[in-house]
């Protein structure tokens, strides 16, 4: 078959591998669309340790069933399907718990690093256990199925803090997974979203989804101009989408006291965190990993059109042009959010 492997660092390659082999619980999947993510841009120079080549990425993707392990009894050929990014063993102490996502025994599809290496989605085929996969309804398209996985993070970022209609919510940084939490907030009734960004074309994209006021951070002071907005109290939720120093920073910044920051960017491993500000203003500080159960919802936001994931979707392309693309969307420059690949 033949698939896009990352065969060293910020080297990608179109070419011919072997067709993964199924076990007795896996699933084979055709792969229809895959989206590039940008831990996946970000990830292929070799910085962030968890794409060590040789490794074939991709993990936002959705499919036909082609074959089944003689296990399964819950999925037959020729069904459409999206899975879950996330490969969890369903029998550790967190997933007895439904915690999914902190699994003792997790991996993690088209991620590589000294622990494991999960082969991903781009390409022609797939293997993955039968738990991790969800039924595609035939009103949502395989190019929608790949933004089920983004979409489902934002979900999960939202449930952690879950703010009122009324509540004052802020996100920082509007790239797929800050426009995708705006959509959320409002599909689920919040009404007060402030957007910030560096981005202009990003800023207007939040307008379009949903948030009332956008501010520019390059250019405005995000935390005055918050504080204006909020009679002076700040932000009662704010989601941080960047994950890098200085947003985590503005993140408490902007939050009221005894109000909720959640942190959703993960670009860098390690920030300064202001403790006197977190501790006397009583800040709760919440991580957001990945997704936990989340997909149904997520997958129904789509089918009943409450979010808009076409609006994320910039371009869609054949498989064999993924080192183009992935080389656009490193140099940057150019108003991109999701590029969709298929095999």
């Amino acid at each position: 078959m033949k698939a896009l492997v990352l065969t060293s660092n910020n080297c990608l390659e179109f070419v011919d591998v072997r067709e993964p082999e199924i076990g007795p619980d896996d699933v084979l999947v055709r792969v229809s669309a895959c989206g590039i993510c940008g831990s996946d841009v970000h990830g292929m120079d070799g910085s962030s340790g968890r794409r060590i080549p040789p490794v074939i990425m991709g993990h936002e993707a959705a499919g036909t069933v082609a074959d089944t392990g003689n296990l399964v009894r819950d999925w037959k050929p020729g069904q459409r399907v999206t899975f879950d990014s996330t490969v969890y063993c369903g029998k550790c102490r967190y997933c007895r718990q439904g915690l999914v996502n902190l699994c003792d025994n997790r991996r993690v599809l088209g991620v590589s690093c000294d622990d494991y290496r999960q082969e991903g989605a781009f390409a022609e085929y797939l293997a993955v256990p039968g738990r991790i996969l969800y039924p595609l309804p035939d009103g949502v398209s395989f190019v929608q199925g790949a933004t089920v996985e983004p979409l489902s993070i934002a979900v999960h970022a939202v449930s952690l803090a879950r703010p009122g209609p009324d509540s004052a919510t802020v996100v920082i940084g509007c790239g797929v997974i800050g426009l995708l939490i705006i959509q959320v907030l409002r599909a689920l009734g919040t009404l007060r979203v402030i957007a910030v960004d560096v981005d202009p074309y990003r800023l207007q994209r939040a307008v379009e989804m949903g948030a009332e006021a956008s501010i520019r951070s390059d250019r405005d002071d995000p935390a005055l101009t918050i504080a204006s907005l909020t009679s002076g109290r700040g932000a009662d939720v704010v989601f941080e989408a960047v994950g890098v120093n200085p947003t985590v920073n503005l993140a408490t910044d902007v939050t009221r006291k005894g109000g909720t920051v959640v942190l959703v960017g993960n670009i860098t491993p390690v920030v300064d965190l202001p403790l006197q500000k977190v501790v006397t203003r009583q800040l709760t500080i919440n991580g957001s990993a990945a997704s936990c159960g989340e997909y149904p919802v997520a997958i129904g936001l789509i089918a009943d059109g409450r979010v808009k994931v076409d609006a994320i979707v910039s371009a869609v392309a054949p498989l064999r042009d993924g080192p183009e693309w992935f080389a656009r969307l490193r140099r940057g420059g150019e108003p991109l959010l999701k590029v969709v690949l298929e095999p």
